[in-house]
């Protein structure tokens, strides 16, 4: 039996993005036939690896591209993979009358498919012994949720999610940084309470960011131009790189 929903579906405010500026420098390059964005540190290689699990734009959306090579700048190997296979919301959000459920839905059933041997091939190719993190944003918070329940995980983190339950917050073995707005539909605050709640119950290690003033969505598809929501989606990039430093090094 499913636990009660904490995060619902993805709504209207997870389809909002103010489209960043940059220039990407990272790669794509595929990994178990999955196009993948692969951000490298100024080094080439690390021994510290970076999965990023995308919202509805996809890990080829610039926005996605730039937080990446943030991560990367600062030392990881980041990988986010296209599980939306050049499909993302990214390519619709111009159409009228567009199945927005139903591609939900289909992206969720491929994502299942893809996920399990992208990360078997990932951990062949990099290797075993390497520390491995994971931050998911909206869409992608449930396999964050899913891969801290594992033993070769060093920590996870969630900006905004979608798609939880409560079962999502049970046998949790791994840190988890929570990154949440003060207004998010999404993701509500009785919701964040009980996540929180249900994490203190298992006495688990985890971190919780409230950022006031911004809505779901605010860590990856903000607007650059309003300076608070530019300063608390820099500052959840940099707590998750510091979440990350702690348990990593």
């Amino acid at each position: 039996m499913v636990g009660e929903t904490l995060a619902g579906p993805p709504g209207d405010c997870c389809f909002k993005a103010v489209q960043h500026v940059g220039e990407p420098r990272g790669t794509i390059e595929k990994i178990a036939d999955v196009e993948t964005y692969v951000a490298r540190p100024p080094q080439g290689e690390s021994d510290k690896i970076i999965l990023f699990f995308s919202d509805v734009y996809g890990a080829l959306f610039i926005n996605s591209q730039l937080i990446m090579d943030y991560w990367a700048d600062n030392g990881y190997l980041v990988l986010g993979l296209d599980y939306f296979e050049r499909d993302s919301y990214a390519y619709h959000k111009d159409k009228q009358d567009w199945d927005r459920q139903g591609w939900m839905e289909q992206k969720q059933e491929r994502a299942a498919v893809l996920l399990p041997p992208w990360i078997e091939a990932v951990r062949t190719q990099y290797g075993t012994d390497k520390k491995y993190v994971c931050v998911g944003y909206c869409f992608g918070a449930p396999y964050v949720m899913e891969h801290i329940k594992t033993d070769w995980i060093a920590a996870g983190a969630f900006a905004h999610p979608a798609f939880l339950n409560e079962d999502h917050f049970r046998n949790v073995k791994q840190p988890l940084l929570m990154s949440c707005a003060e207004t998010d539909v999404t993701f509500p605050i009785e919701s964040r309470r009980r996540s929180e709640d249900l994490l203190v119950e298992q006495k688990a290690t985890y971190y919780i960011q409230v950022f006031s003033s911004v809505e779901h969505g605010f860590a990856l598809r903000g607007d650059m131009n309003d300076p608070v929501q530019r300063w608390a989606k820099e500052e959840s990039a940099r707590g998750i790189l510091n979440w990350f430093n702690h348990f990593s090094n």
